[in-house]
């Protein structure tokens, strides 16, 4: 992302999640706020992408990511989380959807001061109004605690934290000390996506993983750090995550797409994870 222009992946982000809502008649993730907060072009781009089939796998993943922060959100709310903080929001419109809201459930969004600028912009021009406070931070200038802490966040309250789209994208030590920073709260929990490295891929579908790797770099915002699953978990128990839940793309389409569980090799792709600190009980 350029220093005063706005995410170009969130916009496109955002566009999966649009289409999703016509093309896939919203049945992995239902958003009544998707298609409203998108301006016409970019919801005409959107729409004229979901044409194309070799667009729908990666759309479904994009809803699949959210579909599963959202189920992850409601049992922490049963547990009586209050806080959420979504970090790299985007477009993201959880502050719109807030079923939680009579609960006490307050929404905090983190975002680069030129996408949240745009997002307040493309909000006011939908007429939507959002109940969240917004958080805006320059990682490179600002510190993620100072910040929060100065809009009303509680670092000892429980919290969880959705962090969609991002990791690829930051350096790996960034990644590990946003994670060091959300253990070191109380009570909190973290979903996020991540990617593998392209050598863990069955060479059938490397490829296509090496060609949305050049396209994505193309558009200004490579991908930098990719995990491998095995290794991500011993670091996440060594920061202090004391539950671990990874759905590989097997995983996710057993969830929520109704195929067949599978295991083993050829399983490599996009992962969602949830991490906390408190095994369930």
């Amino acid at each position: 992302m350029e220093g005063k222009e706005p995410s170009r992946t969130a916009r496109t982000v955002a566009g999966h999640r649009a289409a999703h809502q016509i093309a896939d008649k919203a049945f992995v993730f239902q958003d009544p706020y998707a298609r409203l907060i998108l301006d016409d072009e970019a919801l005409a781009e959107a729409d004229t992408r979901a044409l194309d089939p070799s667009a729908r796998t990666f759309r479904l993943f994009i809803a699949a990511r959210s579909r599963f922060a959202d189920d992850c959100l409601a049992a922490e709310v049963e547990r009586g989380v209050r806080q959420v903080v979504v970090l790299g929001a985007g477009l993201d419109t959880l502050g719109l959807r807030n079923p939680y809201r009579d609960l006490g459930v307050s929404v905090f969004e983190v975002d680069h001061p030129a996408t949240q600028a745009w997002k307040r912009e493309r909000l006011s021009a939908a007429g939507l109004a959002a109940d969240l406070t917004f958080v805006p931070v320059d990682f490179e200038r600002e510190d993620l605690s100072e910040r929060l802490a100065a809009e009303g966040f509680r670092h000892d309250k429980p919290a969880l934290y959705i962090w969609l789209g991002v990791v690829p994208y930051l350096e790996r030590e960034t990644v590990f000390s946003l994670l060091r920073f959300v253990a070191s709260g109380t009570g909190t929990g973290v979903v996020f996506d991540y990617s593998e490295p392209l050598e863990n891929y069955a060479p059938e579908r490397r490829a296509r993983a090496e060609a949305m790797k050049a396209k994505v770099a193309a558009s200004g915002e490579p991908w930098i750090t990719l995990l491998d699953p095995a290794e991500l978990s011993v670091e996440l128990t060594a920061t202090g995550f004391q539950y671990i839940e990874d759905l590989g793309p097997s995983g996710i389409a057993a969830r929520y797409f109704g195929a067949a569980p599978q295991s083993g090799k050829g399983d490599a792709g996009p992962h969602i994870l949830f991490a906390r600190q408190i095994p369930p009980v």
